[in-house]
């Protein structure tokens, strides 16, 4: 007897696609381990070079933000270096990461500087800040062209044994929850899981952002002690299952994408050979480019083939006030510090650029 294929949901069919696209970037321990590079081997002088290293990600977007990257790098790594990958909370809680990298408990992080409470005064430009981005690309051209990694070396430069490596962009800010948000005033009392600067903004407009452990978002959307998510793009949702849960995606895009970044224990880090610290920035700049186009492409499709959340959107006049409302944020958030004026300088001469730039810029 012939079963019967179970045909896939277009979400389904999306997902497996865009996991395919894992291979054919050339970036998963698989495709290195073919290579000679992946020949074990084992350094007369001494043992092998052992890390941990926790992401702020669970395991399943994990499998795409981070392991490709630690796989990479192990394989390539030759027996020479190790590094022991840790998601979410596994090691430590995701607002402990900082202090914990810092002290040594562990080597490396990744994770955006305000979720991990970064002792940092531009730690509230780590996540999502409101409307510095459009596109994914605008964080790293600000980061290479208007100073951004000046200033974020200057930081972490004053803070004791901990070093910025490098920061990337990930999926844009968009809101997911049970209830519809057709309005600002939808969003009054809701209670989102949220990254800690969008939530600050978002805050103004009645949402409570409340903070759980990663792996506890899912129950607390079933039981109630969640509304929504304002966490992610439509990648994230879909991935690790939130999707199932929201019944409804507001589309209107706080942030155009995420900015994340890797930091190492300065003690651990300097223990790594010159050739093994660029194999790790290396196979850094690799898993920015892995990441850009997985979410520019997937996050587009989702949103408008995936069939598990109606979109929903804010009437035009109601969303040029939460536009005009960020200017204030800015200017609030400038007159925090020198050095967090000088970042906010440079997304408004990013953004004057990029307008008078026009098409295919803005």
């Amino acid at each position: 007897m012939t079963e019967t294929p179970k045909t896939q949901s277009p979400s389904e069919v999306i997902l497996a696609s865009r996991r395919k696209f894992l291979q054919r970037a050339g970036l998963g321990g698989a495709a290195l381990a073919a290579s000679p590079l992946a020949t074990p081997y084992v350094n007369a002088q001494s043992a092998p070079i052992k890390w941990r290293l926790q992401t702020y990600s669970g395991a399943p977007l994990g499998a795409h933000v981070i392991k490709p990257q630690i796989d990479a790098f192990n394989a390539a790594a030759n027996g020479e270096m190790e590094i022991e990958l840790y998601y979410a909370d596994q090691l430590v809680p995701t607002s402990e990461l900082f202090r914990a990298m810092q002290n040594g408990t562990i080597d490396a992080v990744q994770s955006d500087d305000a979720t991990m409470a970064s002792p940092v005064d531009i730690s509230v430009f780590g996540g999502y800040f409101p409307f510095n981005t459009r596109f994914s690309l605008d964080l790293p051209a600000m980061f290479a062209y208007y100073g951004l990694n000046e200033i974020w070396e200057e930081a972490y430069g004053e803070v004791n044994n901990v070093t910025w490596l490098s920061s990337g962009a990930w999926d844009p800010l968009h809101i997911f929850t049970i209830d519809p948000i057709r309005s600002l005033a939808d969003m009054n009392g809701k209670r989102v899981f949220g990254v800690p600067t969008a939530g600050r903004f978002l805050s103004r407009y009645g949402l409570i952002p409340v903070t759980v452990p990663w792996d506890d978002v899912e129950v607390a959307l079933q039981t109630g002690e969640l509304d929504g998510v304002a966490w992610c793009g439509f990648t994230e949702a879909y991935e690790v299952g939130w999707a199932d849960i929201c019944n409804y995606a507001l589309t209107n895009s706080v942030t155009g994408a995420w900015c994340g970044s890797y930091f190492a224990n300065t003690e651990s880090w300097a223990k790594v050979p010159p050739h093994l610290q660029q194999l790790f920035r290396s196979t850094i700049d690799q898993s920015h480019y892995y990441r850009n186009v997985w979410y520019w492409g997937g996050e587009a499709k989702l949103r408008v083939e995936g069939e598990k959340m109606e979109l929903t959107q804010l009437p035009d006049d109601e969303w040029q006030q939460v536009i005009s409302d960020s200017t204030s944020f800015w200017d609030e958030i400038a007159a925090e510090s020198p050095r967090s004026a000088k970042v906010v300088d440079a997304f408004k001469r990013y953004a004057a650029t990029m307008e008078k730039a026009g098409y295919p810029y803005r």
